[in-house]
C-alpha cells in the first residue's frame, strides 16, 4: 500500500499542472481561428455577416469567401465558425451549426441509443461510446460536440455501473485509481489534440480524424477480440476458466519497482506498465469519446486481468476519466446539455441491466459482444470517410448517387451494430438467468431428497 501511495502522489503532482494550464488556456476554448456565437445580422450586398461572440457578447463582422452567399449563413442558431487565415482579414472559412436541431424522431433515437449503450457500458466496461460518438454525428451532432456530450454524459452512468458491479465483487478499486491517475493525463493531451484539429482544419477536420482513429482502433482491437474470444470459448466450454495472455504473464514477471498486488484482479505487476495503459485509454477517451476499448483489452491482455474484472474496473475509470474531461470541454462550450440528458435517461437503465447480465455469461461472452460491435461500427464509419474528405477539399465532392449510398451504409451498419450489441447481451443474460435457476432447483431437490 505504500508504494502505491508513492506512485499516485508522484502521478497526482502532474495533475495540478495540468489543470493549472488548462483553466489558463487549454481548457478556455478553441484558438482564435475558430468562433462559436450567433449570426444576428446579414448583408448580401456587402458579402458580410455580423456575429455576436459567445460569452463575451463582441460583435465581429465577418466576410463571405469566394464560395459563399447568404442563404450559407443561418441567423440566431449557435455556430462553429472557422477563419480563413490565408484568404484575408476575417474571412469565413467554414461554418458549423454546433447543437442540431431536436425533432420527436431524433429524441426517440437518442433515448433508445442510449439504452443500448447503457447496457454495453454495464456489461463490457467501455462505456458503450464507440455506439454512442457514431449515433450522435449520424443524428447531426459536430464530430466535437459529441465527443464532449458523450463524455459529459458517461461519468455519471459510469458511477452507477462502478457501483452495481462492485457488489459483484468485480471491481478492482486499486488498479482502478492507478489506472486512472495517468488517465488524466490522457484526458488533457487528448482535448488539446481535438482543439488543435478543430483550429487548424475546422469541423470537417475534426469529424474525419474521430472516423479515421475510429476505424483503426476499433477494426485493429476488434479483430484481436474476436480471435481471442474463439479460443477462450474453446477453453471455457471445457470448464479451463480464465486464461492470462501470453503477453500479460511476460508483463508480470518483469521486477521494476513499485511493484503493485492488485488482488481482485489477482494480479501482481509493476506499476510502469500500466501507465501506456491508462495515458491511451485517457488520451482516446477526450480525443474521440472511447478509451474503454484500450482500457479493457490493455487490462486484459497486457496486465492480465480477467474480462469480467477488467470490464467491471473500467467503469470506473471512466467515472473519474469522464468528470475531468467534462470541466474541460465545458469550458470549451462544446457539451449540448440536450443530448447528455436524453442518452444518459436511459442509459443509467441500460448499464444495470448490463451489469447484471455479466454474472450470468461466461468471460468469452463479454469478448464477444465487445469484437461484434466494435466490427460493424468500424464499417458505419468508415463509410462516412470519403465525405468527409471531400468537406475538406481534399477530393472532388462526391457523386450525388454514391454520396446517398454511403450515407445508408453508414446508418444501417450502426443501426445493425445497435441490434447485435442489444440482441446478444438480452439472449445471452435471459438464458443465463434460466441456467442458474434451474441449477438452484437442481440443488434444492438434492438437498431435499
Amino acid at each position: 500500500m505504500k508504494k502505491l501511495l508513492i506512485v499516485l502522489i508522484l502521478l497526482g503532482l502532474l495533475t495540478p499542472l495540468l489543470a493549472s494550464s488548462a483553466l489558463a488556456g487549454g481548457g478556455a476554448g478553441p484558438s482564435k481561428d475558430i468562433l462559436k456565437g450567433v449570426f444576428t445580422q446579414v448583408d448580401a450586398a456587402t458579402r458580410t455577416a455580423i456575429l455576436k461572440k459567445d460569452g463575451s457578447g463582441e460583435l465581429l463582422t465577418l466576410n463571405f469567401n469566394a464560395d459563399m452567399n447568404s442563404t450559407d449563413v443561418r441567423v440566431n442558431k449557435k455556430v462553429m465558425v472557422s477563419l480563413d487565415k490565408n484568404a484575408g482579414e476575417k474571412v469565413i472559412k467554414d461554418i458549423d451549426i454546433m447543437f442540431m436541431d431536436m425533432t420527436t424522431g431524433k429524441i426517440v433515437a437518442l433515448i433508445v441509443v442510449g439504452l443500448i449503450g447503457g447496457l454495453l457500458s454495464g456489461f463490457i466496461g467501455s462505456g458503450g461510446a464507440f455506439v454512442l460518438t457514431p449515433a450522435m454525428m449520424s443524428l447531426g451532432a459536430p464530430g466535437a460536440v459529441a465527443v464532449a456530450s458523450n463524455m459529459c454524459h458517461k461519468f455519471p452512468k459510469a458511477m452507477v455501473g462502478t457501483y452495481k458491479r462492485f457488489k459483484y465483487g468485480q471491481v478492482d478499486l486499486k488498479l482502478a485509481a492507478v489506472m486512472a491517475s495517468t488517465a488524466i493525463i490522457g484526458v488533457q493531451i487528448g482535448i488539446k489534440i481535438q482543439k488543435y484539429i478543430l483550429s487548424q482544419w475546422g469541423n470537417a477536420g475534426s469529424n474525419l480524424y474521430v472516423s479515421v482513429i475510429f476505424v483503426i482502433v476499433l477494426v485493429f482491437v476488434g479483430g484481436y477480440v474476436c480471435y481471442d474470444a474463439y479460443k477462450l470459448s474453446k477453453k471455457q466450454d471445457n470448464n479451463e476458466g480464465h486464461q492470462v495472455s501470453g503477453l500479460a504473464l511476460r508483463m508480470q514477471k518483469i521486477e521494476l519497482w513499485p511493484m503493485i498486488e492488485f488482488k481482485v484482479a489477482k494480479v501482481r505487476i509493476s506499476a510502469w506498465i500500466t501507465v501506456p495503459v491508462g495515458l491511451a485509454t485517457g488520451m482516446l477517451a477526450a480525443t474521440i469519446a472511447v478509451g474503454g476499448f484500450i482500457g479493457v483489452p490493455g487490462m486484459i491482455y497486457v496486465i492480465g486481468a480477467s474480462a469480467v474484472v477488467a470490464s467491471a474496473t473500467e467503469l470506473g475509470i471512466a467515472f473519474i476519466m469522464g468528470a475531468w474531461g467534462s470541466i474541460q470541454w465545458g469550458l470549451s462550450g462544446l457539451i449540448d446539455i440536450r443530448m447528455t440528458l436524453l442518452i444518459l435517461s436511459a442509459s443509467l437503465i441500460g448499464v444495470q441491466l448490463g451489469a447484471l447480465g455479466t454474472t450470468y455469461v461466461k468471460d468469452y461472452m463479454i469478448k464477444i459482444v465487445m469484437a461484434a460491435t466494435m466490427l460493424i461500427v468500424a464499417v458505419s464509419r468508415g463509410a462516412k470517410i470519403p465525405g468527409y474528405i471531400a468537406d475538406l477539399g481534399w477530393q472532388a465532392p462526391l457523386d450525388h448517387g454514391l454520396a446517398v449510398t454511403l450515407n445508408s451504409v453508414s446508418f444501417w451498419a450502426l443501426i445493425l451494430a445497435l441490434g447485435v450489441a442489444g440482441g446478444i447481451i438480452t439472449v445471452a443474460m435471459i438464458v443465463g438467468m434460466m441456467k442458474d435457476k434451474a441449477e438452484k432447483r437442481m440443488e434444492t431437490a438434492v438437498s431435499h431428497g
